[in-house]
């Protein structure tokens, strides 16, 4: 496929600022970046990360899904990008119960809205949904499937029906989607609040890390490089109307926290608390035979390798960290 323009919705988020990346070390085209809130510190975007400048070939657009759709669209029309990722949506779990109005106005309306208008753009020729392994519910050794949901959070349920919409597009107006489903991902320039750079955080500080549910919930963790590289494949290789897993192997939190801890040379039984239970789904487990064989797809990166990059990446910038929200903080 012959690819001249990208358009990267959410390009300030975790994912997104490193799908950016990517596109710009490992082709030649054009990139266009939207996210809601202005370019954060170039310690949490790659693309800006120990560069003296943006690079020239990467166009950032600051619009809201939600408030500027007539500009995204307009935008978009001028631009006529043949691929379009989305990653943008609210992402939060636990705070969707507080405000899941937010969520699904993000996750599903704000999609369906801007998908609509893309529907009949015969520039476009794929557009990716980044999705989560959430909208199945708890799952084990689960292979892709469309029509099976069952969300147990408003995060999740907003997500499915953002999805359930796209997939409806694609049957009747044979729209270019195709859906990538993760589990945990991570790497540097993660958000703070996320399980490895705040169990990092708490170790340096000498403060307890919070254990829910015993740390027995299993998940699996993949690093940013996998994914994003997974995604790449998906442009090049994936079929309209399909779903395409991205996972590991899963282990128990305490496991992962337990790994972290030797890395960081610290005792484990005096660095955790364990609290109450909390999360209902007990494993999210991916089955990604299909990637590996229709993509040639397979993870690269070890856990260990990828918690001390994130450890090195932490203690590199530690200045900016430490003085960075460790929390995380909604916006409507």
């Amino acid at each position: 496929m012959d690819i001249k323009k990208v358009l990267i919705l959410g390009s300030n988020s975790f994912s997104g600022s490193h799908s950016v990346n990517y596109f710009l070390k490992n082709t030649d085209c054009k990139i266009i970046g939207i996210s809601r809130s202005q370019e954060y510190l170039a310690t949490f975007l790659p693309y800006l990360y120990k560069k003296k400048k943006r690079p020239n070939r990467f166009t950032f657009y600051q619009f809201d899904i939600n408030k500027d759709l007539r500009q995204i669209v307009n935008l978009i029309d001028n631009e006529k990008p043949e691929i379009i990722i989305n990653f943008a949506a609210q992402g939060n779990v636990q705070y969707s119960w507080t405000n899941p109005e937010h969520w699904f106005r993000t996750n599903c309306l704000g999609i369906a809205n801007l998908v609509d208008n893309l529907k009949n753009k015969k520039y476009l020729k794929k557009y990716i949904q980044v999705s989560t392994p959430e909208v199945y519910g708890q799952c084990e050794d689960f292979k892709e499937n469309t029509n099976y949901y069952n969300p147990t959070t408003p995060y999740a349920a907003s997500k499915a029906a953002g999805d359930l919409f796209l997939s409806a597009l694609f049957k009747k107006y044979n729209f270019p989607v195709s859906f990538i489903r993760s589990t945990n991902v991570y790497g540097i320039h993660q958000q703070l609040y996320r399980i490895i750079p705040r169990s990092i955080i708490y170790i340096k500080r000498g403060w307890k890390i919070p254990l829910h549910n015993g740390g027995e919930v299993l998940r699996s963790f993949v690093h940013i490089d996998d994914i994003i590289e997974g995604l790449f494949k998906v442009v090049l290789k994936g079929r309209a109307g399909d779903i395409y897993h991205f996972s590991s192997e899963p282990m128990p939190i305490k496991n992962l926290v337990g790994k972290i801890c030797d890395k960081m040379k610290a005792d484990f039984n005096n660095s955790v608390e364990f609290n109450a239970e909390r999360n209902p789904d007990f494993i999210y487990d991916l089955n990604c035979e299909k990637a590996k064989k229709e993509l040639g797809w397979k993870p690269k990166v070890s856990l260990d390798e990828g918690i001390k990059k994130v450890a090195d990446w932490i203690n590199d910038n530690w200045i900016e960290i430490a003085e960075s929200p460790l929390e995380y903080v909604h916006k409507e």
